[in-house]
């Protein structure tokens, strides 16, 4: 299997090179690739000591966050490496301040995954989440680097756990430890003799608290809301859009307030999303006055974890598409009331604040008009939602402290 893998990756990353040519986001995945061994040669010596940190894309780079500043801070002596598989995080994080060097991780081919990992030469190796490259692994147990995987899950229908998937289970004893959200992530490691597993929990709590207890103020949405009842839509996609637009159309009262901040924010689906609301809308990117708007679309990236504080009520996004819904700890931890789209299953946390009753789940316009309306009409209802949101945050923190300890006690000097 290890040789059917191999030849995969080989053709892979042809096909890649090839589609580079038509394909924007694949041209940065390979062309940001070009530069890895270069960088790599020229920031890192062989005297110094590393912590390298991968992470997918950004989602797992916001769960890894917490630990990156931690390390940052406990380890000061080392180098901190950061790298990415994915555009749509080395492209937003590139300039991350608390990393040496941000680089993407090489296609995981024998010669560069031995390439890299000689190269870069870690005292700790520390994957967020999943990422697991059988050849890269292999090389950092060869040369006996501890390697952790963190905020992990595991699922049944993972190839570790089925018949076939001898060879990626191999691949997991190159891990001196795996720290799991869950306790049934730890019993699927344990049915296949893996005993070295502690629930931690996800470091994203941690990272979404910290940003409540942070200054979040923003004058320009502090000049739009007033005091006045406001949803913030969050990292919404059409299908969401279509339905918030709906609403707002046809049932906005004179005294509301909604700010949309479209996970796509190309131009041309900003003007047309615009164009489609009746009331009086306003751009980030335009910086009008903004108070006599009921609108506001958010058309750039970075504030909407700072937004959320503005919310009265957290519309999430994402949840009416194949891939589900995006990050609902972000206003959950500011106390949010959430309402998001039907495919919410793969995500734990959502799972857990519908269960707890902090989350509305809704299907079509009609559920959305519903929920959004009495909302709108129950204060207190809002905040015993919100309450639930935040207390279930603030009760999962604590990850990052247990994840410390570990790399305090075991990192190779």
């Amino acid at each position: 299997m290890k040789f059917f893998y191999n030849i995969t990756v080989f053709l892979a990353d042809l096909l890649l090179k090839a589609l580079a040519l038509f394909n924007p986001k694949i041209k940065l995945f390979v062309e940001g690739r070009r530069e890895t061994f270069a960088r790599l040669n020229e920031s890192i010596r062989k005297e110094d000591r590393v912590i390298w940190f991968h992470c997918a894309s950004l989602g797992e780079f916001e769960q890894g966050r917490p630990i990156i500043e931690a390390a940052r801070s406990q380890f000061k002596d080392h180098m901190v490496l950061l790298t990415f598989f994915s555009p749509s995080g080395y492209e937003v994080r590139k300039n991350y301040a608390f990393a040496d060097l941000i680089i993407y991780l090489p296609m995981d081919k024998k010669s560069e995954a031995k390439k890299f990992v000689a190269m870069a030469h870690p005292s700790l190796a520390v994957f967020i989440k999943y990422e697991f490259w059988p050849n890269i692994l292999d090389e950092l147990k060869t040369r006996q680097i501890p390697v952790i995987l963190v905020s992990g899950i595991f699922r049944q229908d993972q190839s570790f756990f089925k018949f076939y998937g001898g060879w990626m289970r191999r691949t997991l004893h190159s891990f001196s430890h795996f720290f799991v959200q869950n306790e049934s992530s730890k019993a699927l490691l344990q049915e296949i003799d893996f005993n070295n597993v502690t629930v931690s929990g996800d470091t994203r709590f941690d990272r979404v608290f910290a940003i409540s207890q942070q200054d979040n103020k923003l004058d320009f949405i502090e000049a739009f809301v007033g005091n006045q009842y406001t949803l913030v839509a969050g990292s919404t996609w059409p299908a969401d859009e279509m339905l918030l637009v709906k609403y707002i159309n046809d049932h906005a009262g004179q005294d509301e307030k909604y700010i949309i901040a479209p996970h796509n924010i190309d131009g041309k689906d900003i003007r047309e999303l615009k164009d489609s609301i009746k009331k009086k809308t306003v751009l980030y990117s335009e910086k009008e006055p903004s108070a006599n708007a009921r609108v506001f679309i958010v058309d750039t990236i970075g504030l909407l974890n700072k937004i959320y504080s503005y919310a009265d009520v957290a519309y999430v996004g994402g949840g009416f598409g194949k891939s589900g819904i995006h990050n609902v700890l972000e206003p959950a931890a500011f106390g949010c009331p959430l309402i998001i789209g039907p495919n919410y299953q793969k995500f734990q946390e959502a799972r857990d604040l519908v269960e707890k009753g902090a989350c509305e789940v809704i299907a079509d316009q009609n559920s959305l008009k519903h929920c959004l309306n009495r909302l709108r009409s129950d204060a207190t209802l809002r905040l015993k939602k919100g309450s639930t949101a935040k207390n279930y945050v603030q009760e999962n923190t604590g990850a990052t402290k247990i994840i410390m300890d570990y790399m305090r006690q075991n990192i190779n000097e």
